[in-house]
Parts: structure tokens; sequence; C-alpha cells
């Protein structure tokens, strides 16, 4: 990949699905953040602008749902693009996602590792 990495900021309280992603996305050539709570991604956000973020949304303390809203009301955060990589699959789950402003909405029980790391892949080339 020419030029800078591209930075991902993956919030997953699950330690294994966390490492897994962050091998695999590390192995595509991103630099990789990572956040085990809603509180920290918040932080990290403030701090650090990642090209994109996958966002889980069942974590401690602050949800996903949260951290959506929060960043919504954040002028500094809010245009930060996000894909929400979830267990909740209904459909008023992955409509409360979209309208807080995430680009995909994957279930993670419905999509595989490659389906994820493509679509990030190709957001990515995509962006400025």
């Amino acid at each position: 990949m020419a030029g800078q990495a591209k930075t991902v900021l993956i919030v997953e309280d699950d330690v294994f699905l966390m490492a897994l992603l962050k091998n695999r996305m590390e192995s595509e050539g991103f630099s990789i953040l990572a956040a085990k709570d809603g509180e920290e991604a918040i932080k990290v956000l403030k701090d650090i602008k990642p090209d994109i973020i996958l966002l889980d949304i069942i974590l401690p303390g602050k949800s996903g749902f949260e951290v959506l809203e929060e960043m919504q009301s954040d002028p500094q955060i809010q245009n930060s693009p996000v894909m929400i990589i979830s267990n909740l699959g209904q459909d008023m789950d992955i409509d409360r996602g979209r309208d807080l402003g995430a680009l995909e909405y994957f279930v993670k029980a419905r999509s595989s590792m490659d389906d994820v790391i493509v679509k990030v892949s190709n957001f990515l080339k995509n962006k400025k």
C-alpha cells in the first residue's frame, strides 16, 4: 500500500474477535487502533482521527448506539465513518444503526471476516 497506512479503530470487547480482526487487517496493511468499550472509543476518536471505525454495539458501559449518538452531537468527531459489526441482527437494530450514520451493518453470525475486510478496503480506497 503506497503512502501512509489507513487507520482503522476497532471497538470490540470480545478479546478473541478483536485479535482476529486486528491480525487480519494488519496483514492487509492497515494501522489498527483498539478500544474495548464505548468510553475508550470516544477518547480515542477525540485524540486521533481514524480513517474508519469498526464498532460493536453490545459493549460494557456505553453501547455502540450511545457512541454513535455522542459522535453525532460532537462536531469534532461527527463525520467519522463507521461500520457496525454486531451480534444484534434485528431489522430495528440495523435500521437504528443506519439512522445513526453507520455506512454498513454486519451481523457477526451472517458475515465473514472477508466480507468485512473487502468492504473496509473498498471504502478506504475510495476515500481521499
